[in-house]
C-alpha cells in the first residue's frame, strides 16, 4: 500500500486544510505528527480530534525519497509535482490567497502573496518539459477538475508564469 508523498510539512498542512472534518466541515484540528509503520511501510501520520465536533481525524502520507529543506515560507516541495494536491487545487489556493491579502499589515500581506506565488509555481511543476500546458493527468480532484473546466486557458505555461511573477513582485513590495 503506497501512500501519496507529502514533500514538506507546509504541503502536508495545506492538504489537511483542504480536507476538513467529514462530520462538521471544520479544519480546526491540533495535529500530532509521528513516523509509523503500516504493513511494513514507513509513513508519516497526522492525527487529531476536530476541535469543533470531536471527530477523530487521521491522514497517512508517504515519505519523500529525498527530504526537501525549507527555503523561506512557504516551502511546498522540490522540483517534482505534488502527489497530494493537483494542479487545479493549487491554482484554487493561489486564487484564494491572492483574494485575501490583508491591508495595513505588510508582513502578513507578504506572507499571503508568497503563498499565492508558491501555489502557482506548484501548478507549473505539472507541465512536462517542452509542453505548454498542464496535461489531463494533472487533475484528479473534483475541485481541480472544476477549475480546469471553468477556465482551461489558465493552465497554460505563459499565463501561469505571468501570474506567478506578478504575485512575486507584489510580495516583494511588502517585504
Amino acid at each position: 500500500m503506497a501512500f501519496a508523498v507529502a514533500r514538506t510539512r507546509d504541503e502536508a498542512h495545506l492538504y489537511l486544510d483542504l480536507h476538513p472534518c467529514k462530520r462538521c466541515g471544520s479544519v480546526e484540528t491540533t495535529w500530532d505528527r509521528a513516523l509509523v509503520s503500516v504493513n511494513g511501510e514507513l509513513a508519516e501520520r497526522y492525527a487529531g480530534a476536530c476541535e469543533d465536533c470531536g471527530e477523530a481525524r487521521e491522514f497517512l502520507f508517504g515519505l519523500p525519497q529525498k527530504p526537501v529543506m525549507p527555503v523561506g515560507y512557504p516551502t511546498f516541495g522540490g522540483q517534482e509535482p505534488s502527489e497530494l494536491i493537483d494542479a487545479g487545487e493549487w491554482l484554487w489556493v493561489a486564487d484564494l490567497s491572492a483574494g485575501n491579502v490583508p491591508t495595513g499589515d505588510s508582513k502578513e500581506a507578504h506572507r499571503t502573496l508568497s503563498v499565492a506565488a508558491a501555489a502557482v509555481e506548484e501548478v507549473v511543476k505539472f507541465i512536462p518539459p517542452g509542453e505548454e500546458e498542464v496535461p489531463d493527468d494533472g487533475f484528479w480532484s473534483e475541485r481541480g477538475r472544476q477549475m480546469r473546466t471553468a477556465e482551461p486557458g489558465r493552465f497554460q505555461l505563459d499565463r501561469l508564469l505571468i501570474v506567478r511573477d506578478t504575485y512575486r513582485d507584489l510580495a516583494a513590495r511588502h517585504a
